[in-house]
């Protein structure tokens, strides 16, 4: 016997249904061709993203920040958006104006020691020895003397004068529009947000907001870290180079670990040859170098086993390996951008599969 249905009965079951339910092989198509034509389309404007992605990780990290206290005080979310763009802008400029000018002094003296620095290292790799170089026989002076002449003749060329007039000039509208786009998505984040949702088909939206319940904490919790990480690994590296072990280019140094830190194992790993070299250079004996060593051990250490751990947490939790196929296929596909958006890809397509398969295991 049929039993009649109040109307809306079973429309209520597909809801709930298509909300986790599998996708069937249109919609699949569907997905993978505009996840396709989407892959494409960055690659071709991968030259721009860069201040689109700086702008929208800083104000994803103050979104939590502006709606909290735009919801206990119930003053305007705006008001709150300008004083914070405000407070980060005078930061910024804080910071560059103190860096900035040690950084400028530093790179500075690096390229006046240039010669002396690369005759240095040859001289520890070859000794008094000579190799033999396209049929020359050269020593470590004329080793430095020639790749000091290679650098000076690039330099000296039109191409890289017009390179490097290109990259300063990249660098400063880049940095412009960088704080435009933080402005406009400190302000209106939410209808950014809801612009992407409202791409999705409406059926699916409940699907794509139990991905980003999973994924938000996670990514989260990985930009904020990372952050804190790359702050923890400059101020460490500064003191450790600088005020104890006191190696010369300490600041410049100090800059370039912080930053490697974001790329895992290779970026460390080529901050601590970096500094390993200029620590030999300027090494007076056996004491300055084990020195150096303890403090390569101390932060590695520090960092791998402290403070990683705490301030990543679950969004550590992807296989090394992976970790460094991502950054290598993102850094080789859309440079700088594809490095930054690596990890953060990955934690997607884990938070993903993990809501189709209804996987909620830690």
């Amino acid at each position: 016997m049929k039993v009649a249905k109040r109307k809306g009965e079973d429309e209520r079951p597909a809801e709930r249904g298509s909300a986790v339910g599998p996708l069937d092989p249109d919609e699949l198509r569907a997905v993978i061709l505009a996840a396709s034509a989407l892959a494409v389309f960055l690659y071709f404007i991968k030259s721009i993203l860069l201040p689109f992605i700086l702008a929208a990780i800083i104000a994803y990290i103050c979104t939590p920040l502006l709606d909290g206290l735009a919801r206990r005080t119930r003053w305007p979310r705006l008001l709150f958006a300008v004083i914070l763009f405000l407070l980060i802008l005078g930061v910024a400029a804080t910071i560059l104006n103190f860096a900035a000018g040690r950084f400028a002094v530093e790179a500075g003296h690096a390229v006046a020691d240039l010669q002396k620095m690369l005759e240095n290292l040859a001289h520890q790799a070859l000794g008094d020895r000579s190799v033999i170089v396209f049929g020359q026989s050269l020593n470590a002076h004329q080793i430095a003397q020639a790749a000091l002449s290679w650098f000076r003749a690039w330099i000296a060329q039109s191409n890289g004068l017009a390179l490097l007039t290109g990259y300063s000039f990249a660098a400063v509208m880049g940095a412009f529009l960088t704080v435009v786009l933080l402005f406009y998505f400190l302000v209106s984040g939410p209808r950014v947000a809801g612009g992407l949702l409202w791409i999705v088909p409406p059926h699916r939206r409940s699907l794509v907001k139990r991905i980003w319940a999973r994924l938000d904490p996670v990514l989260m919790r990985y930009f904020v870290g990372v952050l804190i990480v790359v702050i923890y690994a400059t101020v460490a590296a500064y003191v450790g180079l600088g005020v104890i072990l006191g190696i010369q280019h300490a600041v410049l140094l100090a800059m370039l670990t912080g930053v490697l830190e974001i790329v895992p194992v290779l970026g460390p790993t080529s901050a601590a040859v970096a500094a390993g070299l200029v620590a030999l250079r300027s090494a007076t004996g056996l004491m300055s170098i084990l020195g150096y060593a303890l403090y390569a051990t101390v932060l590695r250490l520090s960092i791998d086993q402290i403070v990683g751990p705490v301030v990543l947490g679950r969004a550590a939790h992807v296989h090394p390996a992976l970790i460094i196929f991502c950054f290598l296929a993102g850094g080789v596909v859309f440079g700088v951008s594809g490095v930054i958006l690596a990890v953060p890809l990955a934690l997607l397509i884990k938070s993903t599969l993990a809501t189709l398969y209804r996987d909620d295991r830690g």
